[in-house]
């Protein structure tokens, strides 16, 4: 069948809608389909359309729903949408009453859902494969990444502003890798960089060379405020890299409640103790390597596939279904 597959961020900008567009558009024409990658949707002829972003994808959905009332849409919540959009938003609201399936990336998510949407919607984790480079030996600098463009969401500096807190015995190093979304965040990275001996900015790099970057690293520290899920997290998930996260929804509902190395959200002396903790405690760093494997089994790329064969195996049906109870032909293109 034909898919538009919509992702309303510029697709030369490499972010994780841009990743996860790409990787499903893979999975799909892997299970035999034609999938077109598109910014909106201008009306082309398909079977069924998928869209990220409940809010910014809206005018895309308006006009294939309008377009075409018989064929299933599938509306694919982001870290916004779940934690902000869909609460006050009312296109990112009207977003989810057209669609015939939404697809959250994590199972915290269906807490923020209202109820009466819970029976459409479907978990779908994100997978990646493992990178397949040495893990860092023992020896020194101890190194954190931290890989996510610079926007306020993601706040990216408090990895930077911890590091400056690890007494002078540590060889511990924050390498920074994502472009600046944000200007004012950018001039803060150089900045830091310029003073902070701990820390360096590298900027974007690109896809191949971000994952060795994270697969030689001990440890991963995403810090955001908001989160739909994480392209990143799966990656060091599927790479055997720890990680420290912030204790927000959108990482438990992958790590899980008791992952031990959470942090509360823009605690600075938090974060900067677990990573000492982390350089210093074996058994520490022992448990994170431990509870990150165990979460490693939901981000495993025949788990994902598997999802989506699932899904649509239930769109067929729906699609078969729609059209009896509405008089329509039994065929299906599904």
């Amino acid at each position: 069948m034909k898919i538009q597959l919509v992702t309303p961020a510029p697709l030369r900008l490499n972010n994780g809608n841009k990743i996860t567009a790409v990787r499903w558009s893979r999975i799909l024409r892997g299970l035999g389909h034609k999938v077109d990658i598109v910014q909106r949707y201008s009306g082309a002829s398909c079977d069924l359309m998928i869209a990220l972003h409940a809010r910014r994808s809206h005018k895309s959905i308006l006009t294939f729903r309008e377009l075409h009332p018989d064929l299933p849409l599938v509306v694919v919540l982001t870290g916004t949408d779940v934690y902000r959009d869909i609460h006050g938003d009312a296109e990112a609201q009207h977003s989810l009453k057209l669609a015939t399936r939404l697809i959250a990336l994590q199972k915290q998510a269906l807490a923020e859902l209202p109820k009466h949407y819970h029976a459409k919607t479907r978990i779908i984790y994100q997978s990646a494969d493992p990178h397949k480079i040495s893990a860092p030996k023992k020896a020194k600098p101890f190194r954190v990444c931290v890989i996510g463009h610079l926007r306020d969401e993601k706040d990216p500096m408090r990895a930077a502003l911890a590091s400056r807190e690890i007494p002078g015995f540590s060889s511990l190093e924050v390498l920074h890798v994502g472009k600046a979304l944000d200007s004012a965040l950018g001039k803060q990275a150089q900045a830091e960089a310029s003073t902070n001996p701990r820390y360096s900015w590298v900027g974007e790099l690109p896809y191949w060379m971000t994952r060795r970057v994270l697969a030689r690293s001990h440890l991963l520290a995403i810090t955001s405020r908001m989160e739909g899920s994480s392209n990143v997290l799966s990656e060091a998930l599927a790479s055997s890299v720890p990680v420290i996260a912030s204790k927000i929804p959108g990482l438990i509902g992958t790590l899980g409640k008791d992952y031990p190395g959470y942090f509360p959200v823009g605690d600075t002396m938090a974060l900067a103790e677990l990573f000492l903790r982390a350089e210093y405690d074996p058994a520490f760093y022992q448990s994170l390597k431990r509870a990150c494997e165990r979460a490693a089994t939901l981000v495993r790329p025949q788990r994902e596939i598997a999802g989506w064969k699932l899904l649509l195996r239930e769109l067929e049906k729906w699609k078969v279904k729609h059209h009896v109870r509405n008089g329509g032909p039994l065929e299906s293109t599904l």
